[in-house]
């Protein structure tokens, strides 16, 4: 597990996070999968092991106390009282070829404020060293969204992957949402695509969280768009392609009191895309996709996100925020993630959607080492390999730069790699 924080184990620095995800999702599941045997020994890499003694007791607290059977053992990068940026070479050349890396590290974790110019060129993420570095070893990588900020990288890793054999997937979570897997198939029926609205926000007081890489190593389509950017691809593969991407954005709250965030800040980005249908020259649709940090602090949720698809015979509409069956916790506020134990005292999470993304990325592994499946029968069964997800970080990086060139952006297959223009 590369990356201590609130989605690996629900600690922040200061205690357990506010949020849903106060034991964290990560940890949590690898542990129940070792509980079932689908897992052994595991790792955690941070950058600074001073963390770890409170992580562990953390640990211990609140899921060793609250589970039977919880083998919570792992060992730790960099050593305690050590503070090393690059631990994760350390930890994945101590690994085995068909071993697996998960990688939940910020895109700001090495950055520093040096490196603060608005262009996408100079956000320096950590996401596409460490599964570069896993996968020329031959260890399988479950990567965070966005896998990477700039589609050339995305490419390296695709190319990378299928050189070494290995299976390379991003943790796009929605995919395994039942409501998104059954809008998809839904969606299969309704013909040519026309239009598509998304919209995800979360509140200003994010801004307090974010403000250390905010603006400076990342901005907020690439941190929320990418979840609906993805479902739309992952609906439309197969039916449309992506052509052309121009952005806007809206600026003046993230950069004034009290947030204070860097000059180049966006507070809402929003991305309107063109489409053109793979089997009809005459049919184009259109995208909207919009995320922002800067929703009102008393909105209900902690995360709004909905979104609409019309297509030629019909239209879907989801509300993931109100989802007909809500619980919300003075702490944290709505809950996705189920904590509470089972019967016999045991976890019982194992059909929440962020539970399921990384089982199914540690099936495929096991699958793989088996040699009863190949890494590329994976990029044919709709989940999000690296290959699958390319045209996600392709509107994603179009995005970046149509705000910070103030253009249009063309996307292209040239032969079989996709570029930008």
């Amino acid at each position: 597990m590369c990356g201590t924080g609130e989605y690996t184990t629900g600690w922040v620095g200061t205690g357990a996070s506010k949020s849903d995800k106060k034991i964290g999702v990560v940890g949590l599941t690898l542990f129940d999968l070792r509980r079932l045997g689908k897992v052994d020994k595991l790792g955690m890499v941070g950058v600074n092991g001073g963390k770890f003694p409170a992580i562990r007791k953390h640990l211990d607290e609140n899921i060793g106390g609250a589970y039977k059977d919880m083998d919570l053992s792992f060992d730790e990068y960099p050593e305690q009282g050590k503070v090393d940026p690059e631990a994760y070479k350390t930890a994945i050349d101590k690994m085995s070829p068909g071993e697996a890396v998960i990688i939940f590290t910020p895109d700001s974790e090495h950055a520093t404020v040096d490196n603060c110019a608005s262009s996408i060129k100079q956000f320096k993420g950590t996401h596409h060293p460490i599964a570069l570095y896993a996968i020329e070893r031959g260890i399988h990588v479950l990567v965070t969204k966005p896998a990477t900020q700039l589609l050339s990288h995305h490419n390296e890793l695709i190319a990378a992957a299928r050189k070494h054999n290995v299976c390379c997937f991003v943790e796009h979570h929605k995919r395994f949402d039942p409501v998104y897997s059954d809008a998809k198939a839904r969606a299969q029926t309704l013909g040519e695509f026309n239009f598509f609205n998304a919209w995800m926000s979360q509140p200003k007081s994010q801004l307090e969280t974010f403000r250390a890489w905010a603006g400076k190593d990342s901005d907020i389509s690439y941190y929320l768009s990418s979840h609906h950017i993805d479902i739309c691809c992952w609906i439309l593969q197969d039916i449309a392609v992506p052509t052309r991407v121009v952005a806007s954005a809206a600026t003046g709250i993230a950069t004034s009191e009290p947030y204070n965030c860097v000059p180049q800040t966006e507070d809402t980005i929003t991305l309107l895309v063109d489409w053109q249908s793979t089997k009809s020259p005459k049919h184009k649709g259109t995208a909207v996709y919009t995320a922002s940090w800067t929703a009102p602090l008393k909105a209900g949720v902690h995360s709004a996100q909905h979104w609409y698809y019309m297509g030629e015979k019909g239209d879907i509409s989801v509300d993931q925020a109100h989802r007909g069956y809500d619980v919300t916790v003075d702490e944290t506020g709505k809950t996705c993630m189920k904590y509470s134990p089972s019967e016999s005292g045991h976890f019982d999470g194992q059909r929440g959607y962020g539970y399921i993304s990384i089982e199914k990325f540690i099936d495929a592994a096991r699958s793989v080492n088996a040699g009863v499946t190949k890494p590329a029968d994976y990029d044919t069964h709709g989940l999000p390999t690296i290959a699958n997800t390319v045209l996600t970080t392709a509107i994603l990086n179009a995005g970046r730069i149509s705000l910070d060139e103030k253009r249009a952006v063309g996307i292209k297959k040239d032969g079989e790699t996709w570029v930008l223009e």
